[in-house]
Order: C-alpha cells, then sequence, then structure tokens
C-alpha cells in the first residue's frame, strides 16, 4: 500500500508540471503535511528541486529501468511517513519508448503502478472548449489510469477559464484550478534542463513564490482530496535482484557543483544494503577518501568547471593514486573527468585524469539521449560479465577520441543491436551512460 499521492502529468513537455509540482510541494509542506516526493523517469535534476520543497528525498520511479518490485519499494520509500505524495511525471503523460505493457517508461505506468491518480495540468493557451476534447482523449486512453482532476495553465482571462473549464468539467472532470500567465516566476535552465538546485540563487524564495502562486489560484484542498492509496501492483519477487546493487562496502563520492548527477535511490538503497558513503568535493581539491574501497564520480557538469578540475591537482592525484589498486567508475560527466582531455565550449583543451584514453569536446555540441541496456564486457564490481545494467544518457559532448576496451556492449530502447559502450583500462571505468538499476 502506498501512501495518498498523486501524478503531476500533462500532454506535452513544456505544459508547467514543474511548476505546479514545486508549488504545490511547498505550499502542502507549509500547511504541515509531510509531502513525499517522486520523479517519474531518469532525470536527475528535478528529485533535487523536490527535496528543496519538501525537506525529503525525491525517488526516480522508472518503468523502463527499474523491476516492478523496485519501482514498488521505492514508491513505498518515497510516501513512508508521508501523508501525501506530489509524484512529477516526464513530457507527455503516455510518452515512453517501445516496451512490454507496463514497462515503456511512461509517466502513465507509474499511475498505473502507484494507483496514484493523475492531477493533469492542461496548458490551455490557444484554446477554449477544445481543451475537453483533448482531456476526453487522455482520460479514455488507458484504462489503468485514471484522471482525478485538471489544473489550467496559461489561462488569459476569466472568460477563457470558463469556456475550456465548463467543458472539462462537462466530462465530469473536476477543474480545480487555472494558473494565469505568468513570467515572473521562472527556474533558470541550461541545456540539461533546470540549473541546479544548489546553484540557484534564492532558491527558498523562489520556492514560495511557486506555492503562494499555486495557492492562489488552484483549490488545495480538492487537491489533497484526490489523493488516493492504493495497493501496489507489483509481483511478489524481491525487490533487491533489480537494485543496482553497491559496487564496494566503503564507496567514494564524489559530490558538487560539477558531479551532482547521484541518484538518490542508489544512495538510499546501497547504504540500506551495509554500504558506507563518503562525500567529497574535487571542486575543492579533495582526493577521493583513502580509507574507501571504491570511487565513484557521477555525472554533472564538468565542462562548466573544466579550468578549475585541471588545476585541483590534490583531487587528480589522488585519484590517479586511488585508480592504482581500487576501482574509479565514472558517468557520463565523471567518464569525461576520467579521460585525457576535455574541450571546453571555447575551444580549450583542459587536462583531466588521463586514466582512460578519452578525449570530448564541447566545442562542437551533439544531443545524445535514451535509455540504454548494458551487457558488462568483463567482472566488474557492478556486476560479473554478461550482467545487465540498464540507465539512460544525456549529454551534449562529442567524442573525439575513445580507445580501448570496452566497459559493456550497449543497445538503445530501439534496437537489438549492441555496440561498445564506455571504456575500461586497469581499474578505471567510465561510460557515458547513468545507471539506474
Amino acid at each position: 500500500m502506498t501512501a495518498p499521492g498523486l501524478v503531476i502529468a500533462a500532454a506535452r513537455s513544456s505544459s508547467g508540471k514543474t511548476t505546479l509540482a514545486l508549488g504545490l510541494m511547498r505550499a502542502l509542506t507549509r500547511r504541515g503535511l509531510r509531502v513525499g516526493a517522486a520523479k517519474s523517469g531518469p532525470d536527475y535534476i528535478d528529485p533535487a528541486f523536490h527535496a528543496a520543497a519538501t525537506g525529503r528525498d525525491s525517488f526516480n520511479l522508472d518503468s523502463f529501468a527499474m523491476t516492478p518490485e523496485l519501482l514498488a519499494h521505492l514508491a513505498a520509500r518515497a510516501g513512508a511517513g508521508a501523508d501525501i505524495v506530489i509524484a512529477e511525471g516526464a513530457m507527455g503523460l503516455f510518452d515512453g519508448v517501445p516496451a512490454l505493457a507496463g514497462r515503456s517508461g511512461s509517466s502513465a505506468d507509474v499511475a498505473a503502478a502507484t494507483g496514484w491518480p493523475v492531477l493533469l495540468v492542461h496548458d490551455a493557451s490557444g484554446q477554449g472548449q477544445t481543451a475537453a476534447a483533448l482531456v476526453r482523449g487522455l482520460a479514455t486512453h488507458d484504462v489503468r489510469v485514471k484522471i482525478a482532476g485538471v489544473v489550467l495553465n496559461r489561462v488569459g482571462s476569466p472568460r477563457h477559464r470558463a469556456l475550456s473549464g465548463d467543458a472539462i468539467a462537462a466530462l465530469g472532470i473536476p477543474v480545480v484550478g487555472a494558473l494565469p500567465r505568468e513570467k515572473t516566476i521562472a527556474l533558470p535552465e541550461r541545456h540539461l534542463g533546470l540549473v541546479q538546485a544548489g546553484e540557484t540563487a534564492r532558491l527558498d524564495e523562489t520556492l514560495d513564490a511557486l506555492a503562494d502562486f499555486v495557492a492562489a489560484h488552484v483549490d488545495l484542498d480538492a487537491v489533497i482530496a484526490m489523493a488516493a492509496a492504493a495497493p501496489l501492483t507489483a509481483t511478489s519477487g524481491d525487490w533487491r535482484k533489480g537494485a543496482l546493487a553497491p559496487p564496494a562496502q566503503r564507496i567514494a563520492v564524489a559530490r558538487d557543483a560539477a558531479f551532482s548527477f547521484f541518484y538518490p535511490h542508489l544512495s538510499a538503497s546501497w547504504r540500506e544494503a551495509g554500504a558506507e558513503l563518503a562525500f567529497f568535493s574535487p571542486l575543492a581539491d579533495e582526493a577521493p577518501p583513502e580509507h574507501c574501497d571504491f570511487c565513484w564520480l557521477p555525472g554533472g557538469y564538468p565542462e562548466l568547471h573544466a579550468g578549475r578540475l585541471a588545476q585541483a591537482t590534490r583531487f587528480l592525484a589522488g585519484l590517479r593514486r586511488f585508480a592504482q589498486t581500487r576501482p574509479v567508475h565514472g558517468e557520463c560527466g565523471g567518464y569525461m573527468a576520467l579521460g585525457r582531455a576535455l574541450i571546453s565550449a571555447d575551444g580549450v583543451a583542459h587536462a583531466m585524469a588521463g586514466l582512460l584514453d578519452l578525449e570530448t569536446s564541447f566545442a562542437q555540441r551533439k544531443m545524445t539521449l535514451g535509455y540504454r541496456r548494458a551487457a558488462l564486457a568483463a567482472d566488474h564490481p557492478l556486476g560479473p560479465a554478461g550482467a545487465e545494467l540498464r540507465g539512460h544518457e544525456f549529454h551534449y559532448a562529442t567524442i573525439v577520441r575513445e580507445k580501448g576496451a570496452p566497459f559493456a556492449q550497449a543497445q538503445d530502447a530501439y534496437s537489438d543491436v549492441r555496440s561498445p559502450a564506455g571504456l575500461r583500462e586497469g581499474f578505471a571505468s567510465g561510460t557515458f551512460f547513468h545507471a539506474i538499476a
């Protein structure tokens, strides 16, 4: 059984999901409710904003990368001790990848698995009664999913609200709010999404402003009333079989503005399995703690700090020393930092750790995006040779040089063809994809 919850979803991206989700999280928290949070899909930026809004960890719920048992476990963990869970969807409600039923990575899969109804935020700009036709289609598309209510967004006037809202209400779906067009409350964005929570100036003020905005235009009591709890639709298997096991007993994890894309569910599940995590900051020129058995370099934005990283001599020397006797693994930004050079957007080459024969560049950006299924090419602390990892890749780096033994053989969600992914050399390994499960 989950705590009562809602999935904030929409017909498409850029409809206002984040505005509504963060506003509700902070507004309900200010009311004294214990608000749990979750994010549908592999996004590693939004959960930090959720945590800032609620004071609790937010967990990714990913029906493609996670087994049903693991997703159910994390949904229950998000709701543990909570009065309500707000889960922010991704893209459009039914958008996912080709997969078995319930495993597409869509927000609809998360709603079906958790039993949480959907609160649909609908961008009504440029529409009147046609909004009802779109909502009707979303409401009847999948019998597993219940749309419990609608919040209209970018409403231009009381007349506009009445035209769209009355037509939707006639379907039997309540309209519980209407957000006017508002350009003064916005979170800054960067090429992978929002600027990270830890870098956002006056974040608490912005979250309070979002809460004020949502509370003024949305019926919070109606939102609370429509949240529902239901039995989780997982099988009786062990969630641990689908989770990424801790690669060592004592794990050094880089954590700062350059290396921040570390999934909260990994931290929680590794600790639950008995592992110890020791965080250190490469930007503060800190080396991996010597008492650790494994070093994990998450993704992030090393390209924005390449000059500082190249001058972080204690970090680089300590990382090289660590890798002489113990495993070091980098994901995306961490992978780039393990290479020989990182070329920043201005064309300047910055020397990195040199543990892998890799050079990457942002001088000519190219977006790479998508889920990955990867079979380990050799025995590794993350699993034996042939073990499958599921993850996600999202970056704008181009590869100038990538030479050596592959870390894995990987495929995307649209093909059965596997190709080499990442590198391994000695105790060092890395890949552009982020392992989820």
